[in-house]
């Protein structure tokens, strides 16, 4: 028995971010009921990635709203109103993820759904807040980001700001939801009390910059400073980067730079004995780096600096990663399968408990497909439908 089964997740999210949220309580055994518009569904049905779809639906539909039911309503028609009104009663959790306002035009916001179901969990993920002067912003992955100042970190000194080449304040807000229903979930079980929980693409973003932002705040306030050479975080020294090889590519984690030039017998290196010009020379440092180490092959400067307990790696393609027996001792990719026989290979939980892997082989389903099945259990007596 997974950790959630029993749990009733109504999601009316679509997209990326609250479904992601739902996405991960159903690998853990929420069941998840997925409230789509009668006409074309989550817009994320056709959200293409590299034009890429699978049966109808977009691969990123499928990746995301895996292992989850189907409603579809229009919430125009009373019927339909009246019956995602009892879903609402019988659900321990609602997720959405609207612009503020909308909800409370379709009459499912926070305080309609409490008032029919007051011990529900009601997660939102709003852009920027319920509130202030971006309240109404398009709360998009790419505009978050750059509001949140992210882009600054990425890229060499000379690049225009870099965004982040992931939905990644999408996944955050995700993450972030899940962690917030499941503490006012175990608080329900506490004294009985259900609760709103409220997460932003905003504030999600930047608690993701929580050390180098505290830096900012106590620093005089200073901008960051992006390595010119090679950078991959603009608040640490050399050697911290990705180094062209002879025939690839190494990453150089926090070292000490005169220890590397030992071991890379590199005399450039031994120089820089003050650990203040890890940050002041950092740029100096790391130029000595590229034009040494890309004398040999990545596999030979590895057999030297990991045997030495020197944190640095290979910096693997995904066909190299996907090969590769530490990969695949991970069981990592796991198959789904909807019910026209449709299979999509993808990714599975990354949470275990007592050691236990989840997976789940239900594939996304099609617009609608159990609405019909659930419509039929909302006839029958609650604990009858449970059953």
């Amino acid at each position: 028995m997974k950790p959630l089964s029993g749990l009733l997740i109504v999601d009316f999210s679509q997209f990326l971010s609250g479904p992601s949220a739902s996405l991960r309580m159903a690998d853990m055994g929420a069941r998840v009921i997925k409230i789509e518009r009668a006409e074309g569904g989550d817009l994320c049905r056709r959200l293409y990635v590299s034009n890429l779809e699978l049966d109808g639906d977009s691969t990123i539909f499928h990746t995301i709203n895996r292992n989850k039911e189907s409603f579809a309503a229009d919430l125009r028609k009373p019927e339909d109103r009246k019956a995602v009104a009892e879903l609402v009663q019988r659900a321990d959790v609602v997720i959405q993820n609207f612009r503020p306002g909308v909800m409370e035009r379709l009459g499912f916001d926070y305080g309609s759904v409490a008032r029919l179901n007051p011990r529900v969990v009601y997660g939102e993920i709003t852009g920027y807040g319920k509130s202030g002067p971006w309240r109404d912003k398009p709360g998009q992955d790419l505009l978050a980001q750059c509001l949140a100042g992210l882009p600054w970190l990425n890229g060499d000194a000379d690049q225009p700001p870099v965004p982040f080449g992931l939905a990644i304040a999408d996944m955050l807000a995700g993450a972030h939801l899940v962690q917030g229903i499941l503490a006012c979930l175990v608080r329900r079980g506490i004294t009985g009390k259900g609760g709103c929980v409220e997460v932003s693409l905003l504030e999600s973003v930047l608690d993701f910059q929580f050390e180098v932002l505290t830096t900012h705040l106590n620093d005089g306030g200073q901008l960051p400073r992006r390595s010119a050479v090679n950078n991959a975080h603009a608040y640490l020294g050399a050697p911290y980067g990705v180094y062209q090889t002879q025939d690839g590519y190494l990453a150089l984690s926090m070292q000490p730079v005169v220890r590397l030039g030992q071991l890379l017998d590199c005399p450039a290196l031994l120089t820089y004995t003050d650990s203040k010009d890890l940050f002041d020379k950092r740029d100096e440092i790391k130029q000595i780096l590229v034009d040494h180490l890309r004398k040999y092959t990545t596999r030979h400067w590895l057999s030297i600096l990991e045997p030495a307990d020197i944190w640095c790696s290979d910096v693997f393609t995904w066909p190299r990663l996907l090969e590769h027996e530490a990969f695949q001792a991970l069981d990592f990719i796991q198959h789904v399968t909807r019910r026209e026989g449709v299979t999509l290979r993808t990714t599975r939980c990354p949470v275990r408990i007592d050691g236990e892997i989840y997976k789940s082989a239900k594939g996304a389903p099609v617009l609608g497909q159990d609405t019909a099945q659930i419509l039929a259990e909302l006839m029958a007596p609650p604990q009858e439908a449970q059953a």
